[in-house]
């Protein structure tokens, strides 16, 4: 599990979580809402997703400032967090990366 600790830790977490969010609303909610007719799921998931993607823009912002990051990497992480399982990529192809340094 990821340090809390950290900025760069918080958003990994944060960002596990709300890719988790995205693919549950497009895969599980979204089809429950238009093919059994269950709208709570996306009000309910909804909610939490975008809750959890607001969190995701702020801490992103914040560890860009506190590592002191270029822009093009801040924009990349950024914009990942707008594709469904784009958090996890970022993750594996940047932030690990910046983990270890």
């Amino acid at each position: 599990m990821q340090s809390l600790k950290t900025s760069l830790g918080r958003l990994r977490v944060v960002g596990w979580w709300e890719g988790w969010s995205f693919l549950l609303l497009l895969l599980v909610a979204m089809p429950l809402k238009y093919v059994w007719g269950f709208p709570m799921a996306v009000s309910v998931v909804g909610m939490a997703h975008g809750v959890l993607f607001m969190l995701y823009v702020v801490i992103a912002i914040h560890t860009a400032l506190d590592r002191d990051w270029p822009w093009q990497r801040t924009a990349l992480v950024l914009l990942a967090s707008v594709f469904p399982a784009g958090p996890f990529l970022v993750d594996a192809k940047i932030l690990r990366d910046e983990a270890g340094r």
